[in-house]
């Protein structure tokens, strides 16, 4: 019976010493969470001096916010209504080149698509051939800019500077938003100008070549009245300088 009774005390011994040691290892881990891979206690800290410290980081914060609106109230005395009224007249006629305004006119349309199910690239060719890609309207786009769109539009969202195009398999990404084939460009501008430069652009030849040869769909047509209605979406600018001039 003694031997028994010691063999039972050993085996729980045993689990006490587990349990301690999950415990433990539990807490271990939890710290390192909490700390998110960090010290929860510096070396040489307590809580006294951490109070401090964040004291002092706060303090130095205020007094920076403090001198930036000594700057600002500074500057601010300085601006007579005359600057002001020069500053309006700088936005409202900057405002139609951000795209944040309505613009409509005479322009043009581009249509752009896959080519055909029943068409195949033929041997050794890459298949992405016979589908329309960022690129293709990228091309498009840059070309009515530079024949002096005042506005463009792609599926109705408005285009800007800032704008981003990305292919996404077989779809178009615009703004977060995904869009399926056929593409439509429209852009507001002189039409004959807006025409020249898609007929006089190498990357638009580039394309027509391909539509041409994999009957990708492109179709141009002018049209009395375009409305590209404002951007919408938000504009989260990483870097601004101001421009010369």
């Amino acid at each position: 019976m003694g031997t028994e009774h010691r063999r039972k005390a050993g085996v729980w011994s045993k689990l006490a010493v587990l349990v301690v040691s999950a415990v433990a290892g539990f807490t271990f881990v939890s710290g390192a969470f909490s700390a998110k891979g960090s010290d929860l206690r510096p070396t040489g800290g307590d809580t006294a001096s951490l109070v401090k410290e964040r004291a002092d980081r706060v303090a130095a914060k205020r007094l920076q916010a403090h001198g930036i609106q000594n700057d600002i109230e500074s500057l601010s005395e300085t601006v007579t209504d005359k600057d002001t009224s020069q500053n309006r007249a700088k936005y409202k006629k900057l405002q139609p080149q951000t795209g944040l305004t309505p613009v409509d006119g005479p322009g043009v349309r581009v249509t752009l698509s896959d080519a055909p199910r029943s068409v195949e690239a033929g041997p050794g060719v890459d298949p992405n051939v016979l589908v329309v890609h960022q690129q293709d309207i990228q091309s498009f786009v840059n070309a009515l800019w530079a024949g002096g769109a005042r506005a463009i539009t792609l599926q109705g969202q408005r285009l800007i500077s800032t704008t981003g195009i990305k292919c996404v398999g077989n779809t178009v990404v615009l703004e977060g938003v995904p869009y399926s084939p056929p593409y439509e460009i429209e852009a507001v501008g002189d039409p004959a100008s807006l025409q020249f430069a898609l007929n006089t652009s190498s990357q638009v030849d580039t394309y027509r070549q391909y539509a041409n040869k994999y009957k990708l769909g492109l179709e141009v047509e002018a049209l009395d009245h375009v409305t590209a209605d404002a951007y919408s979406s938000g504009i989260d600018l990483q870097y601004a300088d101001v421009a010369d001039g």
